[in-house]
This record gives structure tokens, sequence and C-alpha cells, in this order.
């Protein structure tokens, strides 16, 4: 019969093992990353092998020689998924040969030791595998695993200084290995956990740099609005000191034509210069939040594209059925990059109709604004639907596939809205609902 310590002591593994299962599980369900997966089933067979090894239940040895067997064979798969950086390294002289040599006599001298410790072979061999990530790719940082070996190094140290393993033993009804079921699962969790925080700034980083891709990428097309929007203004300006030097040249040049034809120049060269800041806000990687309307954004996105639009004469609705005025809060430069990507591929889905008409709606209730895009052509079909938010996945022939999926993370991400599609045969309406500003 086991004293109260001994079964409270079994009880408190028993828990962390199960919630470790449970964890690991849930964060495999979410990432798909196969090291979760791999580290679940360890645990879950190492719980196994700990409820049998504590002779709390009656079961012949087979049972606890298979549970370790298979706890170890797949802590040897998470520690390969978990690994970072080279299994090999590349050795270029004898120094670098007979040092890498006496770095892997040092690392299986230490997991020896570890096994000697904790006697759990499927720890002792993540522990070695991930020692070897870290001292054979020292140039590349400091990594999630190595606050694994760090942990699990200075564990050991600690308690081969103290002797601890015979203290123990000595003092206690309990094994050693107790303790390393419990320092196993805080030392993963928390090595996941700055992983996790790593992948996240990775993530944010590699966002930021394809949103200026996807922006880069539409340069050609910018580059031909632009053309389009100098083109006119520039023969209205022609047209003007033409008329000016005709007047002069007849002695026809008063005051009063002067101011005239000034006032008509200024006109063109301020439309001139809303336009290049239009395409330069666009451009311009702001990272502060403020305040904007809604409408201003609106009709820089219909500028940019307005080369675009007049070609294929394609008929705009802009409709407020609500406050014109009404303000939301986020960079402003990033919602026209993905009104400029959903009402370009509307254009490019109604070029092939015959009155192409793109409407957009703003409408809002007590708490969010609500945009709709909507086209009038075909309509996109389900299959292709349910895809077109997929990073690189496009239906165009020189299309990047990331205007819609970068919108996504835009309005889902910095914007804390959401950005939703429905289509049919009468043509498709993107939304986008986004918190109202206070």
């Amino acid at each position: 019969m086991y004293d109260l310590t001994t079964t409270l002591s079994y009880g408190i593994v028993f828990g962390i093992l199960i919630m470790t299962v449970v964890y690991t599980f849930i964060r495999y369900i979410y990432s798909k990353e196969l090291f979760y997966l791999s580290y679940c089933f360890m645990q879950f067979f190492s719980l196994i092998y700990i409820v049998l090894y504590s002779k709390f239940f009656i079961s012949e040895n087979f049972f606890q020689d298979l549970s370790l067997f298979l706890a170890t064979l797949f802590a040897l798969v998470f520690a390969i998924r978990f690994y970072e950086g080279r299994f090999i390294p590349e050795i270029t002289n004898n120094k670098e040969l007979i040092l890498n040599t006496f770095l892997l006599i040092f690392i299986i001298l230490t997991a020896l030791y570890h096994y000697i410790l904790f006697e759990y072979l499927p720890y002792t061999i993540i522990y070695a595998i991930l020692f070897i990530s870290i001292l054979f790719n020292l140039n590349q940082g400091f990594k999630a695993n190595a606050i694994y070996v760090i942990g699990w190094s200075i564990i050991c140290l600690i308690l081969y200084i103290l002797d601890f393993k015979t203290f123990f033993k000595i003092n206690t009804n309990l094994d050693l290995v107790l303790i390393a079921f419990a320092i196993e699962a805080i030392l993963f969790t928390i090595s996941v956990a700055y992983k996790y925080n790593l992948l996240k700034k990775e993530n944010i980083e590699i966002e930021a740099m394809l949103l200026q891709q996807s922006k880069l990428a539409q340069s050609g097309e910018m580059i031909a609005n632009i053309t389009h929007q100098f083109r006119q203004p520039l023969n209205n300006l022609s047209y003007i000191l033409i008329n000016m030097k005709n007047k002069y040249d007849n002695n026809l040049l008063d005051k009063s034509y002067f101011d005239k034809k000034t006032s008509q120049a200024n006109e063109q060269i301020e439309f001139l210069t809303n336009t290049i800041e239009n395409f330069k806000n666009f451009y311009i990687n702001s990272k502060e939040n403020e305040d904007f309307e809604i409408k201003d954004v609106i009709q820089n996105s219909l500028t940019i594209l307005s080369g675009d639009i007049k070609k294929s004469e394609t008929i705009i609705e802009l409709l407020f059925n609500t406050n014109e005025h009404i303000k939301i809060n986020g960079i402003q430069n990033e919602l026209a990059q993905v009104l400029v990507a959903i009402i370009s591929n509307a254009l490019d889905a109604i070029k092939d109709i015959e009155v192409p008409k793109i409407s957009i709606e703003v409408n809002s209730t007590n708490a969010d604004v609500i945009l709709s895009i909507k086209d009038n052509g075909k309509g996109i079909k389900t299959k292709k639907l349910n895809k077109i938010f997929e990073a690189y996945f496009t239906t165009k022939s020189n299309g990047t596939g990331l205007g819609l999926y970068l919108s996504k993370v835009i309005i889902e991400k910095n914007f804390n809205g959401k950005l939703e599609v429905k289509s049919s045969q009468e043509g498709t309406t993107f939304y986008i609902i986004i918190e109202k500003s206070i």
C-alpha cells in the first residue's frame, strides 16, 4: 500500500502528463505542426509507462516495455522535427574536425549522465539531439531549443554537484524519474512559447515584406495610371500657355485675362500635386494608427485606378447610407491597398461585360462600418471562391496571388475586422467590416 506522499507525487505527474498531451494536441490542431503531434504521442506513451511503472495497476512488463519503446520512437521524431540548423556540421579543416569531435564526445557524455540520473530514455534522446543542434549551429543565434537544452544542462549540473540522486533515494521512497517528467513539461512549454513568439515575429515581418512586394508588383499598372492622370492636365497647361502667348503676341494680354489663365493653370497644377500625393501615400509604410474618413480612402483608391476605370468604361456608383464623414481607426494607406486590390480584381472580372459596373456602398451599425464592393460580372465558381484568400492563388495569367491574401491579413490583423465574399451569377460582392472610430 502506497503512502500519501507517494500517491500525491504520482498523481501530480499523471496530471502534468495529461495536461501536456491535451495541450500539444490542441496546438497541433491549430498549427498543423508535426512536432506537436509527435510530442503529444511521446507524452501519451510516457503517461502509460509511468502508470504501469507505478504498480498501481497489475500488468505485464511487456506493456511497460512497449510503451517505453513507442515513447522513445516518438521522442526521436519530435527531436528531429524540433531540430534547428544542420545535423552534420561543415568541416573544412583538421581544426574543425577535432573541435566538432570533441563537442560530440562532450554531448554523448552529458547525455549519458542525463540518462544515469533520470533513467528515462525518451527525454535523454531529445536532450542529446537538441544539444547537437545547439553546439553544431552556434553561428545561427539563440533558438527555441537552446532554452530546453540550457534548462536541462543547468538542472543536471546542480543535481550532480549536490549529489541529489543519492539524497533523494535515501530520504524518499520515490524515483527521480518523477521529477524528470515535471521538468520536461516545464522546459518544453517555455521552449515552445519562445518558438511561437519567434514564428509570430517572423510572420509579421514576412507579411510586411509581402505587402510591399504586392505594391511593387502593381507598379506597372500604377505607372500607366499616373501617365493617364497626367496627360489631360498637361495638355490643359499647354493650351493655357499657347493662348497666353497668342494674346501677348497680339498685344491683347490684359490683367484680367492673365489672372484668369493663371488661376486655371494653378488648378491643373494642384490636381497634379494631389495625384502625386495619392500615389506617394499608397507606397509609404506608415506605422501609426490614426482616425480617418473612409470616404477619403475610397476616393484615393479610385484615383489610383482611374486610368483602368476610364479605359474599361466602367460605371462607378458610390453610395453612402450613413454619414459621409464616418471614420475608422488604422493605417490609411493599408486600407487603400485593400480597396485597390479588390477593385482591381473587380475590373478584371467585368472586362468582358457589355456595361461594366462597380457599386461601392457604405453602411454602418452602432458599432461597425460595412463597406461593400460589388461588380456585375459572371461570379466566381464555388471551388475557386473557397481559395481566393489563400496566398499565391490566382486566376490571372499575370497575377501574384497576394492581393486578396494580404487584404484579409490587413483587415483581420491590423483593423481587427472581417473580410468576406459572396458570389453568384449576377456578380461578386466583397464586404469589409471594421469597427467605427469613437
